[in-house]
């Protein structure tokens, strides 16, 4: 059995949409391991542009399983409208190739609602949340007052346990956020309208992937966010409240036991640096060079619409990601992006004080960090038709070769454009 685990280095939005449609031509399973509606994952092919929130990317092809493990969190709400725009656009989604494990989470209107007040209960002091109940219901979950998918065909167990939520939500939101209760009925009622329609693509997904693996199926995994956004190694606490780790996708994913080679780590970074919400960016830039990659780029959330802040490419941050990642081989993304930039910048290390460093420290000594940088020659010309490495510009190979020497993983993909074929393959 093979497995390939596609992850984000750095703060999220690296392009793994790309990336996992691109590997799903050759995969049986295309597996998400962690997170909820929070994110997406931009995908451009033939059947036009997406952007995916909780589907996994390889839905595109036929003959893919898609799979939504027990180490996500599910908006009901979200997955069925995202079901039926899907089906809209012509897409075959069935039974058969769409399964949401019956252990992963159910996200709740009130979780929404808990996320939305505590941000403004933090004001200017927020996380930079996206407001989609994610951060509560990992919380819920490891209070032990999360609810299941599955209990969805026990309705009696069901409204029980969003009672007992709502039982401790409730002196919450009217105690401390001073906002009204949330009624259990209407929850159960939201629960089981839209539940009902993802209720045929439940299951049991360790007995399904113990019987993939027992067929040596082709496994890939689909990480959302990334590194920096880690619940443990991330710029914590501006992270989101999952483990989106390629080490944490076994358990996500439920695959367990099987005969099978070390997994291929595909580590996907941008070109240059960008970052979505609070928290220590230690190479952002503003101004005019920021406004004008960002339109290029189209440097905008997947799933908020927010601006993304930019930045030079960050060889610390990117190492440190691609350690912890326990990366094989890099995607590097939107290289056509920084066509035209007279010079390009790189930061190879951090100055806190008088102190040089090239490792990624915490986050209180992150916000002290200042950028070292190197300065590389930019390029004028448009690389978004090439698709051998050496026919690129000598200034946008010498970028791509100091990141790899920066890194210290070998760069073995190189998007340059969102289009599925847009890739130069090393």
């Amino acid at each position: 059995m093979a497995v390939r685990i596609v992850v984000g280095v750095n703060w999220g939005d690296e392009g793994k949409g790309r990336m996992v449609d691109y590997f799903s031509k050759d995969a049986d399973y295309v597996i998400r391991y962690q997170g909820g509606n929070n994110a997406g994952h931009t995908v451009v092919n033939e059947f036009g542009t997406f952007k995916l929130h909780l589907i996994p990317s390889g839905i595109f092809y036929k003959h893919v399983i898609n799979v939504l493990g027990p180490g996500t969190v599910i908006n009901l709400e979200v997955a069925v409208d995202e079901l039926q725009q899907l089906k809209n656009k012509g897409i075959p989604i069935h039974e058969g190739n769409y399964k949401i494990s019956n252990r992963a989470m159910i996200c709740f209107p009130f979780h929404i609602l808990q996320d939305e007040y505590e941000e403004e209960r933090l004001g200017e002091g927020g996380f930079g949340s996206t407001k989609q109940g994610i951060a509560p219901v990992y919380g819920d979950k490891y209070l032990k007052y999360g609810i299941q998918i599955g209990t969805l065909f026990h309705p009696e167990y069901l409204k029980e346990q969003i009672a007992r939520c709502l039982d401790l939500k409730n002196r919450l939101f009217e105690n401390v956020y001073h906002k009204p209760p949330v009624h259990v009925d209407d929850m159960f009622t939201w629960a089981m309208k839209f539940g009902k329609v993802l209720m045929p693509y439940v299951c049991d997904t360790i007995q399904l992937l113990e019987d993939a693996q027992k067929s040596s199926k082709t496994i890939l995994l689909e990480a959302q966010l990334g590194t920096l956004r880690d619940i443990h190694y991330g710029i914590y606490p501006y992270t989101t409240s999952s483990c989106p780790l390629s080490s944490f996708g076994v358990i996500g994913a439920g695959l367990f036991g099987g005969d099978h080679e070390k997994p291929i780590v595909t580590g996907v970074m941008k070109a240059f640096s960008t970052c979505v919400g609070a928290g220590p960016f230690v190479t952002e830039i503003r101004g005019e060079i920021a406004d004008t990659l960002r339109e290029i780029a189209h440097e905008y959330g997947a799933a908020t619409g927010r601006p993304r802040r930019i930045g030079y490419f960050d060889a610390v941050a990117s190492r440190y990601g691609a350690k912890l990642q326990n990366t094989t081989e890099i995607a590097l993304t939107k290289l056509d992006s920084l066509s035209k930039q007279k010079t390009l910048k790189i930061c190879t290390h951090y100055k806190i004080g008088e102190k040089i460093i090239d490792y990624f420290p915490i986050t209180p000594e992150l916000m002290l960090a200042k950028p070292v940088y190197i300065d590389l020659p930019g390029w004028d010309e448009d690389i978004s038709n090439i698709r051998d490495f050496q026919k690129l510009p000598r200034p946008s190979k010498n970028y791509v070769e100091t990141i790899e020497k920066l890194v210290g993983i070998p760069i073995r993909y190189i998007s340059v454009g969102p289009e599925r074929n847009a890739l130069i393959i090393r």
